[in-house]
């Protein structure tokens, strides 16, 4: 009798906590199209799987009346499940309590589960949505941010960080999604900045709206803050789960391998790229005609669109594609494209991914813009992240290939393990107009015809040097390839570097180009 009794005292302990901030405040949250914290959670998960730590928690605070108020679990839920039957640690902030404000204790149920995390060796996925510090727990809750963020720190490249914006996330909160591998953002719900639009009204007298200052679209678009922007809660969640697909639970062994699957005969490398080298097309339909099923997940699709990155499955294995994009920007190399490019390149790295590069460009981005953004800074981290991967590495060459940019993008030089060209790869210091009218400058001012010598000569640079077969002879591509071929040779090159290892020379770390 004892004993029911108790159940029945526990079972109503956790009827009122579950209400989180009251059904005034989850009818509010509802209004805006958001979800509650423990609803996101149910919704992420597998069915029946999570298992929530710490209810019972409440805050420790006692200035400003705070001893008189109860903060049903601190404002934060914690705890673990499993996504596609794999192994998943998760927090979630409850914006019904407090504003999902971050206190001593909401940020110790935090680290509890980030610890948790990292000793277990599973995915980490936190679910933002907060107004920030809690201004009456004073320096309390900047130490939490603090915890917060070096937990972020030490467990980059061992377990794979997820962030999710799912409401408000600003000050220093938006630091720890910043140190985190991927950040999914929804729209109209998903605000990020440092400081709001009041406080920029105040200081610089500036106006400008939330949504406009930090909102999903601006961090997916233009910052490229976001790497995955939904239209629902809904769309973000499936678009989670199938990140979680491609990437390992850790960095002791690789991605699950799935069953392999031919690409859709729709897609024909032969006849995806044009003859003209001046002609653009969706390098896309390149990678869609080489995988598995041709299923390609994209990651910052709006942001550095001269850029593709994602990941996709050769053979059952899942690989990284770096590639070029020909349709925005002739794919040159500009400082958001090269800050793209590296970060995914060091994933990748981190998490025994093989990394695939399509290349196709003309080289950096010119321009008195470029060079002040720092290009000379940017552009090297690509150089840094290829030099850096121990991963396997295999390089196709589909046409353009001038100067720096040839060197950049996963070149044998950088220690690629595998360089295939198409016989359309033109391999060279500049593009061929430019160097007709560097090296033969004289031979055509001082014709009597200079734009027919012009185009003699160009047409006599490209015979000699815009082709595969130059640095194929000096052994740097090694082999020229049917486009139709591709599939086969990644096939065999992702076979042949299963097994590789390489000892890089012992330090404490390298000092990148941030």
């Amino acid at each position: 009798m004892a004993v029911s009794k108790k159940i029945k005292e526990l079972h109503e302990k956790r009827k009122l906590i579950l209400l989180g901030g009251g059904e005034q405040a989850i009818e509010k949250q509802k209004a805006l199209g958001k979800r509650t914290a423990r609803e996101r959670i149910i919704a992420l998960v597998d069915r029946d799987s999570f298992v929530e730590y710490d209810l019972f928690v409440e805050h420790d605070a006692r200035d400003f009346d705070m001893d008189k108020k109860s903060l049903p679990s601190d404002g934060v839920i914690i705890g673990s499940g499993t996504i596609n039957g794999a192994p998943v640690a998760v927090y979630a902030q409850d914006f019904t309590v407090a504003g999902g404000s971050l206190g001593m204790m909401h940020s110790r149920k935090i680290t509890k589960i980030m610890d948790y995390a990292l000793k277990m060796r599973m995915p980490l996925i936190g679910i933002n949505d907060s107004g920030g510090a809690r201004i009456q727990e004073g320096v309390n809750s900047l130490a939490g941010y603090g915890e917060i963020f070096f937990r972020n720190t030490i467990s980059s490249g061992v377990i794979p960080q997820i962030s999710v914006i799912l409401g408000p996330c600003a000050g220093g909160a938006v630091y720890s999604p910043a140190l985190t591998d991927f950040v999914f953002v929804v729209d109209n719900i998903s605000k990020m900045f440092i400081t709001g639009p009041e406080v920029i009204k105040t200081v610089l007298g500036e106006e400008i709206s939330m949504e406009d200052l930090g909102g999903a679209r601006v961090h997916s678009e233009v910052t490229g803050n976001a790497h995955f922007f939904a239209s629902s809660e809904e769309e973000c969640f499936a678009q989670i789960k199938k990140l979680l697909t491609f990437i390992p639970w850790n960095n002791s062994h690789g991605a699950q391998p799935a069953e392999p699957h031919e690409p859709d005969g729709t897609y024909d490398p032969e006849k995806i790229v044009p003859d003209d080298p001046t002609l653009p097309y969706d390098v896309r339909d390149v990678i869609r005609a080489v995988v598995d099923r041709s299923d390609f997940f994209e990651i910052m699709e709006m942001y550095a669109r001269n850029m593709v990155i994602g990941f996709a499955r050769v053979g059952g294995v899942t690989a990284g594609f770096v590639a070029n994009q020909p349709l925005e920007m002739a794919g040159v190399l500009d400082v958001d494209s090269s800050d793209k490019a590296a970060r995914f390149i060091r994933f990748c790295d981190a998490f025994n991914i093989p990394i695939i590069t399509l290349m196709d460009l003309p080289g950096y981005l010119p321009g008195v813009d470029q060079e002040h953004a720092g290009v000379i800074r940017h552009g090297a981290k690509i150089l840094y992240s290829y030099c850096e991967a121990t991963v396997p590495k295999i390089t196709v060459i589909l046409r353009k290939a001038y100067g720096g940019g040839y060197i950049a993008m996963g070149s044998r030089h950088l220690r690629a393990d595998f360089v295939f060209a198409w016989p359309t790869a033109e391999i060279a210091v500049m593009g061929p107009e430019g160097a007709a009218n560097i090296i033969f400058r004289k031979e055509i001012m001082s014709s009597d015809d200079p734009d027919e010598m012009r185009k003699k000569k160009v047409e006599e640079y490209k015979a000699k040097f815009a082709n595969p077969y130059v640095a194929a002879s000096r052994g740097y591509v090694d082999a020229v390839i049917e486009p139709g071929e591709t599939r086969r040779f990644l096939l065999h090159a992702i076979k042949a570097t299963a097994n590789k290892s390489v000892k890089m020379i012992s330090k404490k770390h390298g000092n990148p180009p941030f």
